[in-house]
Parts: structure tokens; C-alpha cells; sequence
């Protein structure tokens, strides 16, 4: 018999709600960023880009998200590990999309179980984490 407790998904509404939480937090710290929020299967829920972002906010925010995702650990705990002899240096030829070890990736967890990942990219990269955790706990 299986006893499997079902966990909601992350739904269309929660993405929008993190993109807009992460969103107003970096406009108050005066930030341009980008906002990319993925569900469990790394399928694209939410994106938000400010005009006035890099172009480049937008894949950094996405390859945030999906690293999170796919290692289930936020991004500010594995810089070290990707360095030139840490353990997840050669990892990125591994996998079929290239990762990226800044701050500001966050997995998303509903009752202990990875729902989707949200990722920032856009300002530096301790901001990117301060976003992307305002949003995490708007979401709460």
C-alpha cells in the first residue's frame, strides 16, 4: 500500500508571487534584475526581466533557477564547490545544460519536497540571494 502524501505543486499564481516579491525587493535596494522561477520538472513558470536589466540578467536568471533546481541547494552554497579542484568542478560537462555556481539561485521546498526554483540574476551576487530569499519568504 502506498502511502505517499501528495504535495502540491508550484503553481502559475505562487511563480508570479515570487517573481513580484523578488522584484520589489530589488527595486527598493535600487537593482535591475532578472527574475526566472521553474517548477519541479525545470519546466519555465514565471520570467520577468526589467527593461533596464542586461540582456544577459535573463539566462543568468534561468541557469540559476535550473542549477538550484537540479542540485536541490541554493547557488551561495556551491561557489566554493566549483572552483578548479573543489568537488563539482568538472560537473557542468556532465549535465545536458551548462550550470552556474553564482548566488542567487534558491530551490523551492513545500512540506519538505522540492517543488521548483526561483533564480535572480542581474545585480551582485550576494543581492541575487537577498532577492530570491525576500521572495522565498513572501511566498511562506
Amino acid at each position: 500500500m502506498n502511502t505517499t502524501t501528495a504535495v502540491a505543486p508550484l503553481t502559475i499564481d505562487d511563480a508570479e508571487a515570487l517573481v513580484t516579491a523578488a522584484r520589489r525587493a530589488a527595486e527598493a535596494a535600487g537593482a535591475m534584475v532578472s527574475v526566472t522561477v521553474l517548477d519541479a520538472g525545470g519546466h519555465l513558470l514565471a520570467f520577468r526581466r526589467d527593461d533596464r536589466a542586461v540582456l544577459i540578467s535573463g539566462e543568468t536568471s534561468t541557469r540559476k533557477a535550473y542549477t538550484a533546481l537540479q542540485l536541490d541547494a541554493s547557488t551561495a552554497d556551491l561557489v566554493d564547490a566549483v572552483r578548479p579542484g573543489g568537488p563539482f568542478h568538472t560537473l557542468p560537462t556532465a549535465l545536458d545544460r551548462p550550470l552556474l555556481f553564482i548566488a542567487g539561485g534558491i530551490p523551492v521546498h513545500r512540506d519538505g519536497r522540492l517543488v521548483g526554483a526561483i533564480g535572480v540574476g542581474g545585480g551582485a551576487p550576494e543581492h541575487d540571494h537577498a532577492f530570491a530569499t525576500a521572495a522565498l519568504e513572501a511566498l511562506a
